[in-house]
């Protein structure tokens, strides 16, 4: 009898233990996303630069976002993070590459405005995925679409 209760308890112990999930685990389900979009949606079109970001996690590595765009985006540089962009909705023109000129730091690491000169020209859809490493400029530009929706994982260095 005291060996089936050795057996129960160590079975409770490991059921317990598969059902606790680790440390920084997450999980953003497609039907959250969606509702975060729709959101988005909303604020984007009333903020005065077309453009809302929900921030989902902030890791000591990575910080999660989703983004939503009306118009286009700034030219932007990164001295420490890279970009990751997982394309939901729209469709957009990613400037990346070449030199920013004249770009204003307006947090550390961190260069906006200006214009990009040099860059190549990339078009996103649904689906694509881009990485843009630290140290490059990159925009984005509408190109006459109604909104451009991406998830973001900042990847930091």
């Amino acid at each position: 009898m005291i060996k089936l209760g050795y057996l129960f308890a160590l079975l409770v112990v490991i059921a317990t233990a598969q059902k606790t999930t680790p440390d920084g685990f997450e999980l953003w389900t497609a039907d959250l996303l969606t509702q975060v979009e729709e959101a988005l949606k909303t604020d984007a079109a009333s903020n005065p630069q077309h453009v809302s970001v929900q921030h989902l996690a902030d890791f000591p590595n990575d910080t999660f976002m989703l983004a939503r765009r009306d118009a286009d985006g700034v030219a932007e540089w990164h001295e420490t993070q890279t970009d990751i962009f997982f394309v939901r909705s729209g469709s957009a023109t990613l400037v990346v590459g070449g030199n920013m000129m004249g770009g204003t730091t307006v947090e550390p690491h961190e260069k906006r405005n200006g214009i990009i000169e040099g860059g190549v020209r990339r078009k996103l859809v649904p689906g694509d995925v881009v990485r843009i490493p630290r140290r490059v400029p990159h925009q984005i530009l509408l190109d006459g679409s109604k909104g451009f929706t991406y998830f973001v994982i900042k990847v930091k260095g």
